[in-house]
Formats: structure tokens, sequence, C-alpha cells
């Protein structure tokens, strides 16, 4: 099924582009190769490449200054380090899993190697702040210190997730709260960032941080279904890759927590050791789905967007606005239908 994009997130991308490719130039050239290619401006020999990636962030940030009653334009800024944030974390993400493709183009660590993909993306997050602090005064230490936070829990989270991969008692409790700071952090601070930026008050910034935060969930779980049934055709990513990297994933620990004789057979075949042979992997996938993860995880994110679309209407922001944040709310999780 193919998913008409809300006209939100290609109206961001095109609003970003400039600006983000300006900043990109600040980088030092080697580095600047690395983030071309990885934002899919550039092929690995430098030719002209289609651009990937949904602009889901910047897009909220951007429609959160017209929510404080700014126009757009005064969030791009803030858009722009919100970007350039989340793809720090994908450039570290890809290689601590050892993903080769991403889109389906070779990640930035397997095309350049994987220090220049670690200096690439810590580059974009020095930038982040950069652009951040260059905001007017009246919002530059309150969106720096959102990035900043988020990325703290960003980062947090993802040692958590990794930690995760080791163990087979993982709770549900302990998995959303992973998910929360991994995904959910960095939706919140978008829509904060925008708003402050919009010389919102803090009311409004934290009520649109409420919806994020369901939001993020909700994206991370549908993420998580994809990434064992996704088509790798629309997912651009091996069959089941989740399971390939052993992650505890939404639907995997529902699965290992359900007290099923399936579910104990997951623990079992988890508890070998990594798995290689598609007949391990489908073997997996099975049992997680007898197990009831499947079922859980979708049903958890549907709940998480309404919890979310809950928030955005106490939020009483514009019509208009709250109209485009709920396509892209119910976009990012009918993904997986």
């Amino acid at each position: 099924m193919t998913l008409a994009l809300p006209a939100g997130l290609p109206q961001a991308r095109a609003a970003i582009d400039g600006p983000l490719r300006a900043a990109v130039a600040r980088l030092a050239p080697s580095l600047q190769a690395v983030a071309a290619h990885h934002f899919g401006w550039r092929c690995v020999d430098g030719r002209p490449a289609a651009e990937t990636g949904k602009a889901l962030r910047p897009a909220l940030a951007l429609l959160a200054a017209r929510a404080a009653g700014a126009p757009e334009c005064a969030a791009t800024r803030a858009a722009v380090a919100v970007e350039l944030v989340h793809n720090f974390s994908l450039l570290h993400d890809d290689l601590m899993d050892g993903d080769r493709t991403r889109h389906h183009r070779p990640t930035a660590w397997a095309a350049f190697g994987p220090a220049r993909a670690v200096l690439a993306g810590d580059a974009l997050l020095a930038l982040a702040a950069e652009l951040a602090l260059e905001l007017p005064d009246g919002a530059a230490l309150a969106v720096d210190r959102c990035l900043t936070e988020a990325t703290a829990a960003l980062i947090g989270g993802q040692a958590e997730d990794l930690a995760f991969e080791d163990r087979t008692d993982v709770t549900v409790a302990e998995y959303l709260a992973m998910a929360g700071r991994k995904t959910g952090a960095l939706l919140v601070c978008a829509l904060r960032a925008g708003a402050l930026s919009g010389s919102a008050g803090m009311a409004l910034a934290e009520s649109l941080g409420a919806f994020g935060a369901h939001l993020g969930l909700a994206f991370q779980l549908t993420d998580d279904l994809l990434g064992i049934w996704g088509d790798p055709a629309v997912t651009g990513k091996p069959p089941m890759s989740d399971l390939r990297t052993r992650k505890k994933s939404g639907p995997v620990v529902a699965a290992l927590r359900s007290r099923t004789p399936s579910g104990d057979r997951l623990a079992e075949l988890l508890g070998r050791g990594p798995l290689t042979g598609d007949g391990d992997l489908r073997r997996a996938a099975l049992l997680v789905e007898r197990a009831g993860g499947r079922e859980w995880a979708a049903a958890e994110a549907d709940r998480r967007l309404h919890l979310a679309l809950d928030r955005l209407s106490a939020a009483a922001v514009p019509v208009d606005v709250h109209e485009e944040l709920t396509d892209i709310a119910c976009f990012v999780t009918a993904r997986r239908r």
C-alpha cells in the first residue's frame, strides 16, 4: 500500500533545503562529502542523487511556529538544527547496528568508512548547537537547552537499546521508557523548539510537546513493526532487520513477556546467539506473532496515536495547524498497513 505524503512534509523539506545545505557547507570538505551522501544530495562518486527522507521533525517545528501565531520561517533555523541532530543519530545508529543500506543506498559508514561517518555525525551535532545559538536572543538559549536535553535523552535511549540486545528479560515498561527517550524526545524537541522560535508561551510549547511524546512512541512502534514485517522494497533494509540484530523492539519484548509457549520458545531461540539463517529469522518472526507481540505493538501504536491527538486537541491550536499535524501523525503510524 502506497500512502500519500501529507502536504506538510514535502513543504518542510523544500523550506529547509537551502538553509540545511548552507549549514552543511560550513563543515570541512571531507565531511561535507559524507553529509551530502547521507542526506541524499550526492552519490558516493559525487554525482547528484535524488533526495530522501520525510522531513518529519522539521515539519513539526515549522507547524509549531504557526501554532504560536508566527510564520513558519520564524522556525526555519530551529527546524534545521533539529534535523541535524536527527541525522547525527542516524549516522551513528547505522554503524552501531551494522546497517549497510538506508533508503536503498549505502549507509555513510559503508561508503566512507566508520571513522569518517562518526566524525560527520559529531560535526552535525556541533553544527546544530551553533545554529540554535544564532537564533534571536529571546529564543536562542531556550532552543539550545531543548536540543541539548533531547540529545542527552536520545543518546541514553540508544545506549539502553543496545544494552537490551543481550537481555531476554526486558519489560514492556523498560521498552516504552527507552523508546520515549530514543525517539520521542526529539519529536518533543522539534515541537517545543518551533513553538519557542515563534515566541510561544511555555504552556503551548509544553502542550505540543505532550503531543510529540505520544506520537514518538506511536512512531517507534510502527518502525518496530516494519523492522520485522516490513517490505524491504519499502523500508530499504534487509528483511527482518531488527531480528538480525537481536533488537528488543516492542513486538519482541511483548512476545517475550507474554508467558506463552511461543514466547518461551522465542526466548530460547534468541538465547542461542545471533540469528543468521533465514530459517531462524522466519521462525523467530512467527513466534513473535504467535505470542501476541505483533498484535500488542499495533494496538499500542494506535492507542498512543489517539493519546497524541487528544493532547493536540487540548493544545487549542489553529484549525489548519491542527489538521496538518493530525494528517502527519496518522501518516507516520499508518505506514505498517
